[in-house]
């Protein structure tokens, strides 16, 4: 067989292989979506925005520092600044879909609280400070009542 004839043939193999990848990336992408805009709702629905705000309000009486990022939503220009460690965050690859609320303020030092409410290999995780608490609105109020404490070594 000649050499011409060897590419021609493999060029209609490589057709349906990408065809299958293309169809099968499609698909990844519809389940992606999916799973993002039910992390989306999650988060709406137990409020993890509103509590770290209310937190900030009624305990910080407003002085804290509110963060809300989604992992991939893309970062508003203004927001990129010429701040080497914030570049060096930029280059690192986010690896899971993450929706991320932190509150940080400064009392003897920056103490932090933060809420990541993502999906693993493992499925659906809620974490305050990196403890995993159930996905349920009252099992997140009282992490972060508890994580505030333990911020402050209550």
């Amino acid at each position: 067989m000649a050499w011409r004839d060897i590419l021609v043939q493999l060029r209609g193999e490589l057709a349906g292989v990408r065809a299958q990848r293309q169809r099968q990336y499609e698909a990844d992408q519809v389940e992606l979506q999916r799973q993002r805009d039910q992390l989306s709702r999650m988060a709406q629905d137990l409020g993890i925005a509103n509590l770290v705000k209310e937190m900030n309000d009624v305990l910080l009486e407003g002085r804290g520092e509110l963060e809300h990022t989604v992992s991939w939503e893309p970062i508003p220009e203004q927001d990129i600044s010429d701040d080497p460690e914030s570049m060096l965050e930029e280059e690192v690859e986010v690896e899971a879909d993450v929706i991320t609320d932190i509150l940080t303020w400064e009392e003897g030092g920056e103490l932090e609280l933060a809420v990541d409410l993502g999906i693993s290999d493992d499925g659906i995780y809620l974490q305050v400070n990196g403890v995993d608490i159930r996905t349920e609105r009252e099992a997140l109020e009282q992490a972060l009542i508890e994580g505030f404490r333990d911020e402050l070594n209550l």
